[in-house]
């Protein structure tokens, strides 16, 4: 069985048709420049140390090289592998608030550090904490959108964390019913596991009725726990927060932006969850205990042995042909250029044949 950790990764492999394509260009560019100056056969004596089959020795190496170091990145995957195994945990969603008001400070200090880096922080203690249960991501602002279906992959889950941004979601506001919706449909059908979904948001909510959805979810079964972000006196929207720049209204005054504490409740009310301040130094601990009170389920998934990861392999390969390709240089092998491979050398008869006719 082969297979890969990453296999999106596999699409970088286009580049190298890509490069391949680039080098022939170059190269058919240096003929048509030479032809300027005369026909090649008469411009190659000029030129003895040019080899004509290095650039094409050197291109397949490098090419080579970036195959194998892409396969590498995708971490392939052959051989034997674990036995399902299987734990006790729950399923979370985790719905991250990334519309704009999110760049806004976290506390009353309007340059103190904003929301969504006290949100990352604190997602990523609470994935550190969820190690026998199933995580998974989800975006949203005016719309949502999946960034890590559910999966026991809590090293791609942080990472992914890292990359959150309020540019991900072109279109602003603030839905949380939606964002409860699409983590609803984003659970393993399987009846038998609680389940949870985590909203972070400062509850600025302008598009639907998150409460509604709210009970909807605990009809379900889904509890959904609510953690504020932000700060109830409110906070400037940063723009450009080095030159302190901030948005503005039509009247040009700054726009502000607060938690809405009272709708962040009333959700969590609704969905059978609590509802836990950002800002609060046990805000993790808080949350991790709430889904302790979620009865364990039996949960499979598939672990890799340590010997079935393959990267290593195509990682040296990447090495040794990039040093390989270090030490083809493009000109001639001096003592192979003094070789003649094709030309007949005369026999000692022949070579003395002339001598025997001048006599």
């Amino acid at each position: 069985m082969f297979s890969f950790a990453h296999p999106i990764f596999l699409y970088a492999l286009i580049l190298v048709p890509l490069l391949f394509g680039l080098f022939y260009m170059a190269l058919m560019a240096r003929r048509r420049k030479l032809r300027r100056y005369g026909r090649p056969e008469v411009l190659a004596p000029l030129m003895p140390e040019a080899s004509r089959y290095k650039p094409w020795i050197k291109i397949s190496l490098e090419l080579i090289a970036v195959a194998a170091l892409v396969i590498a990145i995708a971490r392939p995957r052959a051989g034997e592998k674990e036995e399902e195994e299987t734990t006790n945990g729950i399923e979370v969603m985790i719905a991250l608030d990334v519309s704009r008001s999110m760049l806004a400070s976290s506390n009353d200090d309007p340059s103190g550090v904003s929301r969504l880096q006290r949100a990352k922080f604190i997602l990523e203690r609470l994935i550190s904490h969820l190690d026998n249960d199933k995580v998974g991501l989800i975006v949203f602002a005016g719309e949502s959108y999946t960034q890590l279906p559910i999966t026991t992959d809590f090293v791609s889950a942080k990472m992914y964390l890292n990359d959150i941004s309020t540019d991900m979601v072109p279109t602003q506001g603030t839905a949380i019913g939606a964002a409860i919706g699409m983590s609803l449909n984003s659970f393993t059908p399987d009846q038998g596991v609680n389940k949870a979904i985590v909203l972070i948001t400062d509850a600025e909510n302008h598009e639907d009725d998150a409460v509604e959805m709210a009970r909807k979810a605990a009809e379900q079964g889904v509890q959904v726990d609510v953690i504020g972000i932000g700060s109830v006196k409110g906070a400037p929207i940063p723009i450009d927060a080095s030159r302190g720049e901030f948005l503005k209204d039509a009247t040009g005054q700054p726009v502000t932006t607060a938690l809405n504490e009272e709708l962040g409740q009333a959700v969590a009310k609704a969905g059978d969850g609590v509802y836990i301040s950002g800002s609060s130094s046990s805000a993790v601990k808080d949350l991790t205990a709430q889904l302790d009170t979620l009865e364990k389920s039996e949960l499979k998934h598939v672990t890799y042995k340590a010997s079935a990861e393959q990267f290593p392999v195509f990682g040296w390969i990447a090495l040794l042909f990039l040093i390989m390709d270090v030490f083809v240089l493009d000109r001639k092998i001096g003592w192979l250029s003094r070789i003649n491979f094709f030309t007949r050398t005369a026999s000692p008869s022949q070579a003395s044949t002339p001598n025997s006719e001048k006599k």
